[in-house]
């Protein structure tokens, strides 16, 4: 996976988490976009997925299919979880590794004292 990808769904999820309610607009604060989720939908015929969080409706994952087509995702689907928790963590990988490398030199080394 891109790490432009990882990075942008993180900002995603940390940007859900947020509560400001004051910019939107009452009509999208009043719906939710996914009445009913699919549980099974093939992971090859996704071309891109996106988190939404309303205050009024729950976490709701749009799978945008090769064909056009969206669906909602059941957000507990098993490999939907696993593929969140490895996001999560090269996203977290990769932020250790920039200030590892950042503070101790191009290779990640331990200075000479430590």
């Amino acid at each position: 996976m891109d790490a432009k990808v990882v990075v942008l769904m993180f900002i995603l999820v940390v940007t859900m988490l947020d509560s400001g309610t004051e910019a939107k607009p009452i009509s999208l604060l009043e719906r939710c976009w996914c009445r009913s989720t699919l549980n099974t939908v093939p992971q090859r015929s996704i071309r891109e997925i996106k988190f939404l969080h309303t205050p009024h409706c729950p976490f709701q994952v749009i799978a945008k299919l090769k064909n056009n087509r969206e669906v909602c995702i059941n957000p507990k689907t098993k490999w939907l979880q696993q593929y969140l928790k490895n996001a999560l963590n090269k996203t977290l990988s990769a932020v250790f590794i920039a200030v590892m490398s950042e503070r101790f030199g191009v290779m990640g080394r331990l200075p000479s004292g430590a």
